[in-house]
């Protein structure tokens, strides 16, 4: 008979040992699994195949299999063949970014220390500098490192696994938002642009423990960024 896969799981975690000077999670033998889960072998197969191609197995020839958490690799396939398949627009990627990020600005705003917020300033300054000298790649990365650090902040595997499973498909609205504004609002050498500067009133909510006001600061960057590349 088959299994269904969350039973498995539950099989599989109560039957894994941690595996001395690792404490990786290893699995039993496959002819033990077998007996003890009361399926055939082709099934059973199946069904790890299927956790493995998840994350959630590692099956190695000679080692052996492990228990371990999947990262992002799933979610980021699902997502990008989603999009592929025309399933997931660029508007529901937006509106899910926004959402999210919303709520990890007003949650780091409790949760950041000092050196988190000298590091986000140092993001912003850096965002700020490279635009002013007219390095658009170096602008790009220090935005975008700027939004990882907050989910850094917060610190909640399932806000960053969601992240890093967006990743991909975020990094290309930023990369096109970024090269709209700058066909904008063009500026000379020392200038800077108000999609750079707007993250410091998110940095300054955060610094001052300000929830409330990290949120809507993080409200306001989305709105400028919105109403400079043309978007409602």
């Amino acid at each position: 008979m088959g299994v269904d896969l969350s039973y498995l799981v539950q099989s599989l975690a109560a039957q894994a040992t941690p595996e001395a000077g690792t404490g990786r999670l290893r699995l039993p033998t496959e002819r033990e699994l077998v007996a003890s889960l009361d399926v055939s072998r082709g099934t059973l197969r199946e069904q790890l195949s299927m956790l493995e191609m998840l994350g959630f197995l590692d099956r190695t020839q000679g080692r052996g299999s492990y228990l371990q958490v999947p990262d992002a690799t799933f979610i980021a396939l699902f997502f990008g063949l989603s999009q592929q398949l025309g399933h997931l627009t660029g508007p529901h990627f937006r509106s899910a970014r926004e959402m999210l990020e919303l709520s990890v600005a007003e949650a780091a705003a409790r949760l950041a220390t000092a050196d988190d917020v000298d590091e986000l300033r140092g993001l912003v300054d850096q965002m700020v500098e490279a635009s002013g000298a007219g390095e658009d790649e170096n602008a790009l990365e220090a935005d975008l490192e700027f939004h990882r650090t907050l989910f850094r902040i917060v610190d909640n595997p399932i806000f960053g696994i969601v992240a890093e499973g967006l990743s991909h498909a975020l990094r290309s609205e930023v990369v096109e938002r970024r090269l709209r504004a700058a066909e904008r609002l063009p500026i000379g050498p020392g200038e800077t642009r108000v999609v750079d500067t707007v993250h410091y009133g998110i940095v300054d909510a955060v610094g001052d423990r300000d929830a409330a006001g990290a949120r809507e600061a993080m409200r306001r960057h989305f709105e400028v960024w919105s109403s400079l590349v043309g978007e409602p």
